[in-house]
């Protein structure tokens, strides 16, 4: 009996040791960008200057880092998986997500969860893969996080991730900068990881535009750090508006952009901290959330990824799309019925043109 004793004091001082070395190294390890970083565009001469058109395209879309394939679910979501299926199922996704984003054909693509280098994506240059394969477009990325190695779930930890948000026009840029988005700073910081958006300026047909990029939190518990982050980006889209641009804001939200998505898409009502509606009011004057008529159409932008998607059996809403000034004439707003086959959001498409009066 003693000996076992012996063995279990010796057992105890090791694992203490050992959790208490791993979690030195992420306090260590940890680090956030700054603020109000400038980020060099990748520029072509060739699409320096868009001729004016009657109406323009816009697409947003939460790639998920190119895991999500509809039979997948997320560890953080009480699902399965923390990594990809295989390294060819992140090349098959990747695959499809370009053809359909070449296929919709948009002037301009915000694309948010896109690894350069992650253990979950198999180490995949997702930047690299998509901006050599939509050649077409200049780019801006802005990274969100490179997170240290969370050692979690303990079978297939999620391990190192490297990732951001990416932006792509058939304009080039003038100018790009990135804004770091207030964030827990206890312990949750290593689970929610660092959080930004990119503004973008470009000039569509002559006309001045910013185009901002956002992904804000999805698993914060402090309510008042994902009003912080709004009122954050709110106080850059008043900025840019005022300098005399259009602006148009798109990405994931991690907020029920309908307000009332449960009751539109007969869905369960899910209390996550992603579900909330977003907060209009903290909106500056001037700025709108586009919806136009994506509640007839009644096709979510977003599944949970708690368990394996079955049409009609997921909790789905809306948190991705735009938010623009007042000189946007939305025409429409459309998301496109992929049935989260590879990725667990859709994308979603906003038509507009210029207020020529304003």
């Amino acid at each position: 009996m003693k000996l076992l004793f012996s063995y279990l004091k010796w057992f105890i001082l090791v694992f203490a040791l050992i959790l208490g070395g791993y979690l030195a190294y992420l306090f260590l390890d940890y680090q956030r960008l700054e603020d109000n970083l400038e980020l060099l565009p990748n520029n072509h001469a060739n699409n320096s200057q868009q001729t004016e058109q009657k109406n323009y395209k816009i697409t947003t879309f939460n790639i998920g880092y190119a895991a999500y394939p509809a039979d997948y679910s997320f560890f953080m979501d009480d699902g399965k998986y923390s990594r990809a299926f295989s390294q060819e199922d992140v090349e098959k996704n990747l695959t499809a997500i370009e053809n359909h984003l070449l296929e919709l054909n948009s002037d301009a693509i915000f694309l948010q969860e896109v690894d350069t280098k992650a253990h979950r994506s198999y180490k995949i240059n997702q930047v690299e893969q998509l901006t050599q394969n939509l050649p077409e477009y200049a780019s801006v990325f802005g990274q969100n996080y490179d997170s240290s190695y969370l050692f979690y779930p303990f079978t297939k930890p999620i391990g190192k991730s490297k990732s951001g948000i990416l932006t792509l026009s058939k304009s080039n840029f003038e100018k790009a900068t990135r804004y770091a988005l207030p964030i827990e700073t206890n312990f949750n910081k290593f689970f929610d990881l660092d959080r930004s958006f990119t503004v973008s300026q470009t000039t569509f047909g002559g006309h001045p535009v910013s185009l901002i990029n956002i992904h804000s939190s999805a698993f914060t518990k402090d309510k008042s750090i994902l009003e912080d982050q709004i009122k954050k980006l709110a106080s850059k889209m008043a900025e840019e508006k005022a300098a005399g641009r259009s602006v148009i804001v798109g990405g994931d939200f991690n907020h029920d952009l309908l307000g009332n998505s449960p009751e539109v898409f007969d869905t369960e009502r899910k209390v996550e901290t992603w579900t909330h509606p977003f907060p209009e009011e903290l909106l500056p004057p001037g700025f709108s959330i586009a919806k136009g008529d994506v509640a007839q159409a009644k096709i979510p932008s977003v599944r949970a990824s708690n368990k394996p998607y079955v049409k009609g059996e997921n909790f789905v809403s809306l948190i991705d799309g735009f938010i623009v000034s007042d000189d946007i004439i939305v025409d429409s707003v459309n998301v496109s019925d992929l049935e989260f086959a590879n990725s667990d959001h859709n994308p979603v498409t906003l038509t507009f043109h210029f207020d020529k009066g304003a």
